[in-house]
């Protein structure tokens, strides 16, 4: 079922031109700070916004944010006939978009191979990105040099696969990419997934977006993100093998890793998972809110005030802040009582571990 919250949303769907002059399709929706997911496998904007699977995602994910997302070159309502294929050329699809938007900062959600682009998005262009969020993602492929025979062969096969298969009403074929996906789901999200396979792109353009995927490593790249990084990964994944994203999160400085307990590639409400899912994803999500809050607080303050605080953060009474400063010890109180009101605080102890986060009390005497 729909979220009402999302029947009763609306997106705006645009066009940019990217650097070959590949036209990409984005849309936009709900309000709030940018939250951009990152293009991956087969998506089709106007489809994924009417169909049993993907709602609920987009229902979270704009309750906050204005969510943008975007389709894959050869997919969807972006240009379908592309010659280039390459990581650099995702990447740069992702800053055409965000640069049409005109974002200068923004986090970023990325789904298997749209959490690699993110990966390499973010290490290039550190300064934009606030947050990331990266879901069952992969930091090298399986056709990358030197991988197992066994996992090259397999996405060799099922590249063959795609070729012959692809936009044909075969129950066999259907089960071996549903059963990657949703193999927990119900026969209308099953079917809907394989005929959005089917409308989102052509054979030829599917087999040729599956062995890019596979050649994709971003290991280089993964320890120069500097965002705030959450990594979550399902346990059972059959498309991504849950040491892969256990491998990515190790390689980010900082990551924190959130396991997730399930089968489905594409989480689904209902599944024990989904509530920790969203719970862990607001949650982080909210923390770069509360951050930005703190900062306006802190550009409120008056040049007296930040003398005061700094005295402050470094363990100074307010009696000894009064000699220091040559003010009286209740104009001192005036001042604390504005600097709290103005960090949203009720405690000097808060105070103090606030303004210390920032810079403020460098030369502690206590």
């Amino acid at each position: 079922m729909i979220p009402e919250t999302v029947l009763a949303m609306t997106q705006q769907i645009r066009f940019c031109t990217s650097f070959d002059g590949t036209r990409i399709a984005y849309a936009t929706s709900g309000t709030g700070p940018p939250l951009v997911r990152v293009a991956n496998w087969v998506t089709h904007l106007e489809l994924d916004w009417e169909g049993p699977i993907w709602p609920p995602w987009f229902d979270e994910l704009s309750r906050d944010h204005m969510l943008v997302r975007y389709d894959l070159r050869g997919c969807g309502l972006s240009d379908r006939e592309v010659e280039d294929l390459s990581l650099d050329a995702w990447v740069q699809d992702l800053e055409t978009v965000v640069d049409d938007l005109g974002l200068d900062q923004f986090s970023m959600l990325g789904l298997c191979q749209g959490g690699s682009i993110a990966v390499e998005y973010a290490a290039r262009h550190p300064e934009r990105v606030r947050q990331l969020v990266l879901y069952d993602t992969y930091t090298h492929g399986a056709l990358v040099e030197g991988q197992r025979i066994f996992e090259r062969a397999k996405a060799e096969a099922l590249t063959q696969m795609i070729k012959v298969g692809w936009g044909r009403r075969n129950a066999a074929f259907r089960k071996v990419f549903v059963d990657l996906l949703v193999p927990e789901g119900s026969k209308e999200q099953q079917h809907w997934l394989a005929d959005l396979q089917r409308e989102s792109t052509s054979p030829e353009m599917a087999a040729r977006l599956w062995r890019a995927f596979h050649v994709i490593d971003i290991r280089d790249a993964a320890p120069r993100v500097e965002a705030p990084t959450l990594v979550f990964h399902v346990k059972h994944d059959a498309m991504i093998p849950f040491q892969m994203g256990c491998r990515l999160a190790s390689l980010i400085p900082e990551a924190r890793f959130v396991p997730l307990n399930g089968e489905n590639h594409i989480l689904l409400p209902g599944e024990p998972a989904w509530d920790r899912f969203t719970s862990e994803l607001h949650g982080f999500l909210s923390e770069d809110e509360l951050l930005d809050h703190q900062a306006a607080g802190f550009c409120e303050l008056t040049p007296r005030e930040r003398e005061v605080l700094d005295l402050v953060a470094q363990g100074i009474s307010n009696g000894q802040i009064a000699e220091e400063l040559f003010i009286s010890p209740k104009t001192v109180r005036n001042h604390v009582n504005s600097i709290f009101r103005k960090l949203n605080v009720s405690r000097r102890a808060e105070a103090i571990v606030q303004a210390r986060e920032v810079g403020f009390g460098q030369n502690r005497i206590l």
